[in-house]
C-alpha cells in the first residue's frame, strides 16, 4: 500500500527574497531597488563592517489573489536584520507607496515579513528616525487596508520592529518565531542571567515564542513552519478586510497598563504565568 506523506516547505529555511516571492502569486515577484542599484549603508564600512547591497531589506511588488501587493522582507542574516538608514527608508517608502495607492482607492495588499533584532546599533539615531516613520505609516495604512505582519523565525522580531509588529492589523507567527521588545541576549546582558538565561532556549520559546504569543493575543494566527500555510493565512486576512481600529492591539492601552500593574518584578514568571496574566483582564480580575 502506498502512503502519501505531505512534505512541508519550511519558510524558516528560505532567504528574504524567497519568502517575499512565496507570499505573492506565482510569477509576479518584482523587486524594487534590488542589489544591482548598490544602495548600501554609508555608515558601516567606516566602522569596519562590510555593507550589503540591499542593506538587508527586500521590497517586492506583485499580486496576491490578483490584487496589487507590496511585500517587505527583512534579512535576519545581515546584521541580525537590524534597521539602519537605508533599509529603514526602503521599508517606510514601501509603506508610504502602499498608503498612496490605498488613499487613491486602488487595491493594495501590504505584507511585512519580520526577522529583526530591531535598530542597528551602528546607526542607532538614524534607525530610530526610520522606525518612527514605519510606525506612522502602518498606523495610517491599516485604517484603509489590512497590514499583515509575519514573524517566521529564527531571529525573531524585537526592538522597535517588535512595536511595528504590534501595530500591524494582523500578525501571523510560526512556533519558531519569537516576539518581544527586548531580545533574550539583551535582557541577560542588562539584567543578568538570573533574570533570563539566554541559553535556555526551551524557556525562551515557551515564554515569547509564537505559540504563547498567539495564546495571549499578542499575535493573531499560529501556523506551522510552512510556506503554503503562511500564504493561505495571509490571504484569509485580506479576504476578511479591514479590522476596525479599536480592535487593534495598540488601541488597548488601558489593558496593557493593567497588565503591567499586575506584574511583580521580584517574582519570576513562566509561560503559564504569562497566559494567566493576559487572561485576567478578560475575566474581570
Amino acid at each position: 500500500m502506498n502512503v502519501h506523506v505531505s512534505r512541508r516547505d519550511p519558510i524558516t529555511e528560505k532567504n528574504a527574497r524567497e519568502r517575499a516571492a512565496a507570499v505573492l502569486d506565482p510569477g509576479t515577484f518584482r523587486e524594487l531597488i534590488d542589489p544591482f542599484h548598490r544602495l548600501v549603508s554609508p555608515h558601516l564600512e567606516p566602522q569596519g563592517i562590510a555593507p550589503q547591497s540591499d542593506d538587508g531589506v527586500v521590497v517586492a511588488r506583485g499580486t496576491i489573489d490578483d490584487v496589487s501587493a507590496v511585500v517587505v522582507a527583512l534579512d535576519g542574516r545581515f546584521q541580525g536584520g537590524g534597521i539602519g538608514e537605508v533599509g529603514g527608508a526602503k521599508i517606510a517608502g514601501a509603506l508610504e507607496l502602499a498608503l498612496r495607492d490605498a488613499t487613491a482607492g486602488k487595491g493594495i495588499r501590504p505584507v511585512l515579513i519580520l526577522e529583526t533584532g530591531g535598530i542597528r546599533l551602528q546607526e542607532a539615531n538614524l534607525g530610530l528616525l526610520a522606525i518612527a516613520e514605519i510606525h506612522a505609516a502602518i498606523a495610517a495604512l491599516r485604517r484603509r487596508v489590512p497590514v499583515v505582519g509575519v514573524v517566521p523565525g529564527m531571529v525573531g522580531c524585537f526592538g522597535g520592529m517588535g512595536i511595528a509588529a504590534g501595530l500591524c492589523s494582523d500578525l501571523i507567527m510560526t512556533p519558531q518565531g519569537r516576539l518581544g521588545l527586548n531580545g533574550p541576549e539583551v535582557i541577560e546582558q542588562e539584567a543578568g542571567v538570573t533574570e533570563l538565561d539566554a541559553r535556555d532556549r526551551a524557556h525562551i520559546w515557551r515564554t515569547i515564542g509564537g505559540k504563547t504569543r498567539t495564546a495571549v493575543g499578542l499575535a493573531d494566527v499560529l501556523v506551522p513552519d510552512d510556506v503554503g500555510e503562511i500564504r493561505d493565512a495571509v490571504r484569509r486576512v485580506f479576504q476578511r478586510g479591514v479590522r476596525p481600529d479599536p480592535q487593534c492591539r495598540s488601541a488597548e492601552a488601558d489593558i496593557a497598563l493593567s497588565l503591567l500593574a499586575a506584574v511583580d518584578p521580584n517574582q519570576p514568571i513562566d509561560e503559564v504565568g504569562v497566559q494567566n496574566l493576559f487572561a485576567a483582564p478578560e475575566n474581570g480580575n
